[in-house]
């Protein structure tokens, strides 16, 4: 049964991912580089070290006991990953919650996928049994699922009029949105590779006595570090050009002529409230890839990936960023959708089965 408890903390961790940007629509009257910072703090600082305090025994000395070339590149792509996150929320930002989802995510969900295979020369075992080709295939199917979902954004825009998408998507850019996406998706599968590259710290975690449900959570600090210095250089660099420092303390701000009251206590709560949603998804990811079998683990990535689409169109729907399609677009994003749910069953299956062989 453990491969469909993989799937259930998968989907849990995906939940996560696709509901993180709510939080950030009640964030009034802040710049986004100023919702942006409180919300990485909580995210890649906060979250993660009190997560792994709580369960990792001798945290500090897992953290350092690992040779140098692991935590380098472990942090490396950690920092290659801030690129994609910090480039992934300008994505929500042009695209709305459910078209910039699909799209950041369908070339995240092939790089992170399949990448490790490839460069470790094992994707060819990928296709020797039975377990491996269902899971190959669930991972086939659920790109294609998300491109469905992706192509259906493109319909809608072609639809509805540019004042009807802004209506739902106050800064709807689909062009500059797209090219954001395209570059975060690319990058954001640096967080595979880092937990790949992380794999000696989260052995020495085992080796300490961690549980081996929890053993990834030592690997995940060194990864949000690089990943909230990237972020960090950028946000600050965007608060001193644009003068936005202020945010933090001012109770009032002056928008067009007019002096308004900043809710600043809730800007904090709902930014840090994004914060530690979004890092709630690595945490239940990285439990739910101790489930699968060490041999299709990979799979965790496209699984990961599936559940985010399906759950952030669903909130796409609730904030009626989908309102006035036609038929024809209503038919092909539920297609999407239910090709990616379909593709779940199949790479959990597959995970499944080559488990038993392997026992």
């Amino acid at each position: 049964m453990g491969a469909f408890l993989g799937i259930i903390l998968h989907a849990i961790g995906g939940f996560a991912a696709g509901s993180f940007y709510i939080p950030m629509k009640f964030v009034k009257k802040w710049s986004w580089e100023s919702a942006w910072m409180v919300l990485g703090f909580a995210a890649w600082i906060f979250a993660p070290w009190v997560m792994a305090y709580f369960t990792t025994p001798h945290l500090l000395e897992v953290l350092t006991a690992a040779d140098g070339a692991t935590l380098f590149y472990t942090f490396l792509f950690g920092l290659l990953w801030g690129i994609g996150g910090l480039t992934f929320g300008l994505t929500m930002r042009y695209l709305g919650v459910s078209l910039g989802m699909a799209v950041a995510l369908g070339f995240t969900a092939a790089f992170g996928t399949l990448v490790p295979p490839i460069i470790d020369g094992t994707i060819g075992d990928k296709f020797t049994s039975n377990g491996g080709l269902l899971t190959m295939s669930g991972i086939l199917l659920v790109l294609i699922g998300i491109g469905l979902a992706g192509y259906a954004g493109m319909m809608k825009e072609k639809e509805l009029s540019e004042e009807e998408q802004k209506a739902a998507i106050e800064e709807f850019d689909l062009w500059k949105g797209l090219g954001v996406g395209i570059f975060s998706g690319i990058l954001s599968a640096s967080f595979a590779f880092g937990l790949t590259a992380g794999a000696p710290i989260a052995q020495k975690a085992l080796e300490y006595g961690v549980a081996p449900v929890f053993q990834n959570n030592a690997v995940l600090i060194w990864i949000l570090l690089g990943g909230i210095t990237t972020n960090y250089i950028w946000t600050i660099y965007l608060s001193a050009k644009n003068k936005t420092f202020s945010d933090f303390t001012a109770h009032y701000k002056t928008i067009e002529g007019q002096k308004e009251q900043v809710p600043l206590k809730s800007n904090y709560l709902f930014a840090a409230l994004g914060g530690i949603t979004w890092y709630l998804q690595f945490f239940f990811y990285g439990m739910g890839a101790t489930y699968l079998s060490k041999k299709y683990g990979f799979a965790s990535w496209s699984l990961h990936m599936g559940f985010i689409i399906l759950f952030s169109t669903m909130w796409g729907l609730y904030f009626k960023e989908w309102k006035g399609i036609s038929s024809k677009t209503s038919v092909v994003l539920w297609t999407g959708l239910m090709t990616i749910l379909i593709a779940i069953v199949m790479i959990g299956m597959g995970s499944y089965l080559e488990g038993l062989v392997s026992e």
